[in-house]
């Protein structure tokens, strides 16, 4: 597959092995992760958000409880709902659209967890969505260089 921004890149490259010839497609699915050849993760980050939804909805018992302090819901966010979402987030390349549609994923979940009157940025002060996305980048940056 060739991946390009550009939409008429790889119409003429074909791949061919010995005597195999090796179809050209548009995305196709590696490691869990769909891989667009136009560099778009639209398709992906709407999987991952809608299973991120789903893995909310099978803790939310958890979630609303008022037995819960709120660090051990925010932990179980952390652990459970965000691996769900970034899994894969490493081969991102995010526009401000896809952004705001994590960003509002997150929000969402913390709201429907703490209710609408709280403060979020009082709530939950550990880094958002993107600085953990900022820092998987970061260290898959450091994986690549080491020799």
């Amino acid at each position: 597959m060739v991946m390009s921004r550009d939409k008429n890149a790889g119409r003429s490259h074909s791949i061919q092995i010995d005597n195999s010839y090796f179809e050209r497609v548009e995305e196709f699915k590696y490691l869990g992760t769909i891989l667009a050849n136009q560099n778009s993760v639209h398709k992906e980050l709407k999987r991952r958000v809608k299973s991120g939804n789903a893995y909310y909805h099978s803790v939310q018992n958890l979630l609303s409880s008022s037995l819960l302090s709120k660090n051990l819901k925010i932990k179980i966010y952390r652990t459970l709902i965000l691996p769900v979402v970034l899994y894969g987030c490493e081969t991102w390349s995010l526009t401000l659209r896809e952004e705001r549609r994590l960003r509002l994923f997150e929000n969402r979940v913390l709201r429907r967890t703490f209710g609408p009157k709280r403060e979020l940025n009082d709530l939950y002060s550990s880094p958002n969505i993107f600085r953990v996305i900022k820092s998987r980048m970061r260290q898959a940056g450091h994986v690549a260089r080491m020799g």
